[in-house]
């Protein structure tokens, strides 16, 4: 509890960054392997967790956004991605989670705010309930609850990233599954890893919500949200909060869908560095 105030007393005095934040890439050292993260800026550490089937690399430009706002963001790749080493054996929700516990550790970082988009959620959900040593918060951004996954939708999942399948097609998924009408569903024909998202969907499909659903049961969680998401659709938008109670705060973001932070990059920043801020206010002895 005393590291966990100590984070949230640092943002009183966050820096202002001078120049646009540079990205740095390292790789640590575990006993399943390497593993690959992304580094943004200096300052209280948020941890960035990648959606369904793709890499870190989707957190640059609010990464660099939180970065010039004085945090220093770190986004883990996932096994099977850059310079992370794939693992021959089955994954769980619990050793995502574990890969993501070591880089917090060996960077110093603990406890972090741990944000999960949209697949990532689980993971840091599991994180939190796993480790909570190391989390001091948890940032949920386009989460998945207990709500069902509409067919047609679970489809356009499946056909968005499957790189067979003709770019036209792709599109067309990525904007019935992922994007709010209007918004650019292009930006993300490319970044998928078809092989990892099916071990993501095993770790998932073998998971039990009960032992992340509550992200442990102790940290204040921020649950992010599009208005427009089709995944999950705003009716349920606010059944965490009635699960969990008050130590979750609600922000629904217009024109945005699943993919959320590629659609509103600007509005996300604002509502992580708001809540944080609040948090901060309501720790002060």
């Amino acid at each position: 509890m005393r590291r966990r105030l100590i984070f949230l007393l640092a943002l009183i005095a966050l820096p202002l960054a001078s120049a646009a934040a540079e990205l740095h890439r390292h790789t640590i050292a575990t006993d399943g392997g390497a593993i690959e993260y992304l580094d943004w800026g200096s300052g209280p550490s948020i941890v960035m967790i990648a959606s369904l089937g793709r890499g870190a690399e989707d957190f640059g430009e609010i990464a660099s956004g939180l970065a010039d706002r004085g945090f220093r963001v770190i986004a883990p790749q996932p096994r099977g991605i850059g310079q992370s080493t794939s693992s021959s054996n089955p994954m769980t929700l619990h050793d995502y989670a574990a890969d993501v516990a070591a880089v917090i550790e060996q960077t110093g970082t603990g406890p972090a705010v741990v944000l999960g988009h949209a697949y990532g959620n689980t993971v840091a959900r599991t994180l939190a309930a796993d480790r909570p040593d190391l989390v001091s918060g948890v940032i949920l951004v386009a989460a998945s609850g207990r709500s069902p996954l509409d067919k047609e939708v679970r489809m356009a999942i499946a056909k968005a990233s499957d790189l067979s399948v003709p770019a036209a097609q792709r599109l067309h998924s990525l904007e019935v599954a992922y994007f709010a009408k209007g918004n650019d569903a292009k930006v993300w024909l490319d970044g998928w890893y078809p092989d990892l998202q099916k071990r993501q969907w095993k770790a998932f499909n073998t998971s039990k919500p009960d032992e992340y659903i509550a992200a442990g049961g102790r940290v204040p969680i921020l649950d992010i949200q599009g208005e427009e998401d089709a995944v999950i659709p705003g009716k349920y938008s606010q059944d965490l909060r009635h699960e969990l109670g008050e130590r979750v705060s609600v922000v629904v973001i217009p024109h945005a869908g699943h993919a959320l932070i590629p659609e509103q990059p600007t509005a996300v920043i604002n509502a992580i560095t708001d809540w944080l801020r609040l948090l901060q206010r309501s720790s002060r002895p």
